[in-house]
């Protein structure tokens, strides 16, 4: 490798391959600096496949490659690796070096996100361009497609999915997600291809022509189901069909911020159910499939499927993103929103039917229509899915975060003029399309939090803190109008509509193109928003209104849950404490409670003391900002809150969760399980079986226990009889024996408790315990006694008549106490 100049190109791949298992990293980037700088891309092109797999890993997730995920700025390794990768690096100067000269390389469909492997193998073209005039069909006696894919596309696919390959080699570490190379990466090349200001910078390498030259489309050899209602992205036929000679360098260059984004988008954002997939292919994207499968059925002899296809209607692809998968997206989003606003306001107010290039530039076309037209459609079903799929902990976050940045996209604005508070900070007026435009992303991800949020423990303050978020949100000044005004164009009668041409709002997949807002002018604003909802719900769809009487009965029971929930944690907070104050003073006497029974049931270690307070006034301000969104009347809430919080002062520790009666016992309803999840009612822990058959206590005397249980058996099964005759007597001798052979509390504790009837009957009929006599205490009770009897001259036989004497005499006495009581 000292003189790699000399050294053939076969041999360059094998010494590649040798040092990536003897030299460390740092040599290693060293050295392809070297030979990326002096080789040909002739030469370059042998090593290309290998290195980015070595770099990124393999797609089917058995090789880790540098571990960009795992390798965080703390390692002596990450800016030597920043450095290769990053948009200005070596790596990229080699994929433009071998861009240069049109090489392809070869991706199997198995590797694409399902839905779109699943069309390809069913025979139907995807809606993605991306994947268009790439498809190479294989050689005979093989099964496997593959995708022919240019330089940077393959370079690009393999980065993205690296975020997403199954690897059996990441280890747990404690380091933020946001601080790994891998994050880095994709906020430089987001940063470098999708430029907040100014353009992306040209290609260091040029062909004749003077630029590295976006690939163009070709046509396929082979005739492809569905293929014919597609064309490739205008955005892409707008800037290959300029004259190379006076062709603006941003237009030259900015297909590879078109393939990157879609990129990104599609394998990121592109895993859910083909069900759905198919619900938003399409019309013709739809009769082409409805073609293919009666053609296929009227052949005689059908060919043979691939592995795995399956089918279309059968598909399911099984997915759950990581949380790391999730920031990764989010900082997609915040990025899109910044790009997108940057746009120049001479360039948004403009007429968009002005399509001269002397008016706007391809970059600035591409800003216009980025948000809307990339990755609407795919986010939403991704936070769909999240919503429904994701763990009902704090992780969340996450997910939410990414929700809320994407609604939010004034957030992400270069205007810095007199920021106002939180509270005050009112929506711009000129942000209203955009929340019509995407009006189900604030309403229908809304519900689909809300009912998240009803099955989530709302005392821990991490959860608390997402109700407060999402509230304070939406609370925001004049978007709830906006919000409401949106869902009262979509229910606009469809007459309204009559002068429109079905379904003319097209999608790209649909042969509309990505720049269609600037060839014509959709001024209808309730068409803009029916297109919307039908584009990502279907025709059928039943849409739900945010401000309908159904959602706001069920933000009623949310607010009454977080009633429920600030009580609870009010009552952890007092109980929590007075246990700590009470333990603190008796431990100066080293009379501390020992028993970890004695702290609050619910309560957590991260739910105790500050959490507490926290999560009280995030229930608090989430409480005003939900009235403020919803217009709820604050007497009827207060009134309401004041009801809840004295029914559950009134004994609310000895309710238990509401419940239904079957034949084994008690079951829990959905309304017990919340309780139990808010900690708002419990059952009581204790123990079921035989009080006499318990587990010895540390203070108790083994060997008593184990006789005393042989004495007492032996009378309880010799006088049972006479013991339950005396009990059942009406009389006083009948109360007298209950309060001596029965536990005048077990039938109260007992049905507190879900416990089987034959059990319960069991623990109520009358016995003779002699159990409490084993206690140390009652041991070292009766040598006093015994002792201060012989002090005072009396014997053994005397002090146990009178210790008889004084029993017999409590019993009758509390007898009677109780049934004067009872009286009155």
């Amino acid at each position: 490798m000292n003189t790699p100049s000399l050294q053939q190109p076969s041999f360059l791949l094998a010494n590649l391959k040798v040092d990536a298992t003897t030299k460390p990293l740092i040599q290693r980037c060293q050295d392809l600096l070297k030979i990326i700088d002096e080789y040909p891309a002739k030469e370059l092109h042998l090593i290309f496949p290998w290195l980015v797999e070595n770099v990124f890993g393999s797609l089917d997730g058995i090789l880790s490659g540098w571990n960009l995920r795992l390798l965080h700025s703390r390692s002596n390794e990450f800016n030597v690796v920043l450095d290769f990768l990053s948009p200005s690096g070596p790596m990229m100067k080699l994929v433009y070096k071998l861009q240069a000269e049109e090489y392809k390389y070869e991706v199997p469909v198995n590797y694409l996100p399902g839905p779109v492997k699943a069309c390809i193998q069913e025979g139907v073209l995807p809606d993605c361009p991306l994947f268009h005039n790439k498809l190479q069909f294989p050689l005979p006696g093989v099964l496997t497609l593959n995708l022919a894919l240019n330089p940077f596309e393959f370079f690009m696919f393999n980065f993205a999915y690296c975020l997403i390959a199954p690897r059996v080699c990441l280890q747990t570490q404690h380091c933020s997600s946001t601080d790994s190379a891998y994050f880095v990466l994709v906020d430089l090349y987001l940063k470098y291809f999708l430029p907040v200001e100014g353009s992306v910078p040209p290609s260091p390498f040029s062909d004749s022509r003077g630029s590295v030259t976006a690939p163009s489309p070709r046509a396929s050899s082979v005739s492809f189901a569905g293929y014919g209602v597609h064309s490739p992205s205008l955005l892409k036929h707008h800037i290959f069909h300029q004259p190379s000679v006076n062709a603006d360098p941003a237009a030259q260059e900015i297909w590879r911020s078109e393939t990157l984004l879609q990129m990104f988008v599609e394998i990121w954002l592109h895993h859910y159910s083909l069900e759905l997939y198919q619900k938003l292919q399409s019309p013709q994207v739809k009769l082409a499939l409805l073609q293919y499968r009666l053609s296929m059925s009227s052949m005689p002899c059908q060919p043979h499927a691939p592995p795995g296809s399956g089918t279309l209607h059968t598909y399911q692809e099984p997915f759950s993103p990581s949380e790391e998968h999730v920031l990764v997206v989010r900082l997609l989003v915040k990025h899109l929103h910044a790009f997108s606003n940057s746009l120049k306001p001479e360039q948004l107010s403009s007429s968009p039917s002005a399509h001269s290039p002397t008016h706007t530039s391809p970059l600035e076309e591409f800003k216009r229509v980025v948000v809307q037209r990339f990755v609407q459609q795919k986010l939403y079903l991704f936070l769909q899915h999240c919503f429904g799929h994701w763990p009902l902990d704090a992780s969340f976050r996450a997910v939410l975060e990414t929700w809320l940045s994407y609604i939010q996209p004034w957030r992400y604005t270069a205007e810095k003029t007199n920021p106002q508070p939180d509270q005050n900070r009112t929506v711009p007026d000129k942000w209203e399309p955009f929340v019509h435009e995407n009006l189900l992303l604030y309403t229908k991800l809304f519900q689909g939090f809300l009912n998240r949020a009803m099955r989530t423990d709302l005392v821990n303050a991490k959860n608390a803190l997402m109700v407060f978020r999402v509230a304070k949100v939406l609370a925001q000044p004049s978007l709830a109008e906006m919000i409401q005004k949106g869902e009262q164009l979509f229910l606009e009668p469809e007459h309204v509509l009559h002068h429109r041409q079905p379904r003319g709002y097209l999608t790209p997949s649909q042969g509309g193109s990505y720049l269609s807002s600037r060839q014509r002018s959709v001024t209808d604003t309730v068409f803009k928003v029916k297109s919307h909802v039908y584009s990502l719900e279907g025709q059928d769809c039943q849409y739900k209104q945010m401000f309908g009487s159904e959602v706001r009965g069920a933000v009623m029971k949310f607010i009454q849950i977080i009633a429920q929930a600030r009580h609870t944690a009010k009552r952890i907070s007092d109980h929590s404490s007075e246990a700590a104050a009470n333990s603190s003073i008796l431990s100066w006497f080293g009379l501390g409670s020992s028993d970890l029974n004695n702290t609050f049931p619910g309560a957590e270690p991260e739910d105790s003391g500050e959490c507490l307070k926290k999560t009280h006034e995030f229930l608090d301000r989430a409480l005003e900002n939900l009235c403020q969104i919803f217009k709820l009347n604050q007497g009827q809430l207060a009134q309401l809150i004041s009801n809840l919080g004295a029914s559950q002062d009134d004994g609310h520790s000895r309710q238990l969760p509401d419940c239904i009666q079957g034949e084994n016992g008690l079951v829990l309803t959905d309304l017990g399980r919340r309780q139990i999840i808010n900690g708002l009612r419990r059952f009581e822990v204790q123990y079921q079986g035989d009080p006499e058959l318990q587990p010895i206590r540390s203070y108790e005397s083994a060997l008593l226990v184990r006789l005393l249980y042989r004495v007492s058996t032996l009378l309880n099964d010799r006088f049972r009889v006479q013991m339950g005759t005396l009990c059942s007597r009406p009389d006083f001798l009948g109360c007298l024996g209950r309060r001596y052979l029965t536990d005048p509390d077990s039938s109260h504790r007992l049905k507190r408790s879900p416990m089987s009837r034959r059990t319960l009957e069991l623990s109520l009929q009358p016995r003779l315990s002699l159990r409490p006599l084993a206690s140390y205490r009652t041991l070292l009770l009766l040598l006093l006694f015994y002792t201060l009897g012989a002090l005072l001259s009396f014997g053994p036989l005397s002090s146990t008549a009178l210790l008889l004497m004084g029993g017999l005499l409590y019993g009758v006495l509390m007898t009677l106490f109780a049934e004067k009581l009872k009286r009155q």
